[in-house]
């Protein structure tokens, strides 16, 4: 039930992107407009998840996760009856808030409530809901928005949002409430110059990545002449690819330096970006590009952990989550420049406003001195701090 909530999330967190286009024409706005419906989704998630942390730490977590999906459904049920946009963008900031309340708090249940022995198995299984949306959720979600319409498929979301809220109030037994931390405690590691500027580097670099996917119904318009069905399939391919490229960066991870990683992955970003302009023009060359990018998109996420747990290996949850805020407050900066921007430039040119935010993050990824190397010992090689603790 967990992991259907944090799928339903997942779902609506990158869903818009293939509705935008329906939104627009309905409310009567420009889709420079309503893509500020990711941004204020994005920018109430990566502002209350830490307040919400401090604030109702001390409240009992079956109580906390149904009122976060209820916040959550809530919001969703408001923007599929919304008839302006005002009223969209404040249910879109109410449905982040429910978001921002459920995710922490799901992974932390789902670590407790397996036996020590099956703990790994029990939080996969929670992240499988995130990561399964990634793949299917936008697509699905923008698959019925073709045959009926948006309003359609923020019913889905809602309905996939209360599907959980009831199994987790009927199913979750009472689980121990963990130490409360402070919002000044959560932002502590913040004074750390390295992970702050690992922070700012994962801001502009899936700020970058973000903007594009935000807008993708309109960059990718010339090839899907805009039939929501082809932008489906497109957006299927982007999510297996993401997921293949999460997998594929904890093996580079394990054998690479994640600096290596970072950089190496940040520059083919930005050429894969700079020539989107004219790669969307062909199905072919459009399908390669959304390969290169999901797998270097979401693969970003491992090496970015990787430095911050090898920064700060004594506060290392509040290093990762911390840099979930960051990811979160770069797709609801960009979200706003990107539709600023489409009021000036043709929307297949986005991705060259994206590549020159991708250029930021690569700049301050060189920038931050480097993380603990792996010592080795009679020719083996040790796993290095930030490898023991990521395992653990």
């Amino acid at each position: 039930m967990l992991a259907v909530g944090m799928f339903a999330i997942g779902t609506d967190n990158f869903v818009v992107a293939g509705i935008l286009r329906g939104v627009a024409e309905s409310l009567d706005t420009t889709i420079g407009l309503a893509g500020q419906m990711v941004t204020v989704y994005a920018l109430s998630f990566a502002v209350m998840a830490p307040v919400m942390a401090a604030v109702a730490g001390g409240w009992p977590r079956k109580l906390l996760l149904v009122s976060a999906l209820g916040i959550f459904v809530a919001g969703n049920v408001i923007s599929a009856l919304a008839t302006d946009l005002n009223t969209v963008l404040f249910s879109r900031a109410l449905a982040g808030l429910g978001a921002a309340m459920f995710v922490p708090t799901a992974l932390g249940v789902g670590a407790l409530l397996g036996e020590p022995a099956r703990r790994g198995r029990a939080l996969s299984t929670v992240t499988a809901g995130l990561a399964t949306a990634t793949a299917l959720g936008a697509p699905i979600g923008t698959f019925i928005g073709g045959l009926g319409s948006w309003r359609t498929t923020l019913w889905f979301v809602a309905v996939l949002g209360a599907v959980s809220m009831a199994g987790v109030w009927t199913m979750l037994r009472s689980v121990p409430r963990p130490p409360r931390v402070t919002l000044r405690e959560r932002l502590a590691p913040l004074g750390d110059v390295r992970i702050a500027m690992t922070l700012l580097t994962s801001l502009f670099a899936f700020g970058g990545f973000l903007m594009v996917y935000t807008y993708a119904g309109a960059v990718l318009e010339p090839v899907t002449g805009g039939d929501e069905r082809k932008l489906a399939g497109l957006l299927l391919v982007w999510g297996v690819a993401a997921t293949a490229g999460n997998m594929l960066a904890g093996r580079l991870v394990d054998r690479f330096d994640s600096r290596k990683v970072i950089v190496a992955g940040l520059g083919l970003a930005i050429v894969n970006f700079c020539l989107l302009p004219w790669t969307v023009g062909h199905a072919w060359s459009a399908t390669i590009s959304l390969v290169i990018w999901g797998v270097i998109g979401w693969g970003l996420l491992v090496p970015q952990q990787h430095r911050l747990v090898a920064f700060a290996s004594q506060a290392a949850p509040l290093a990762l989550a911390l840099n979930n805020t960051a990811t979160y407050a770069g797709v609801a900066c960009s979200g706003m420049l990107g539709g600023v921007v489409l009021l000036v430039i043709a929307p297949r040119y986005l991705g060259l406003v994206g590549a020159i935010l991708i250029a930021v993050g690569l700049v301050l990824a060189t920038l931050v001195p480097r993380a603990p190397g792996r010592p080795s010992a009679n020719g083996r090689p040790v796993p290095d701090p930030a490898t023991r603790i990521l395992q653990e």
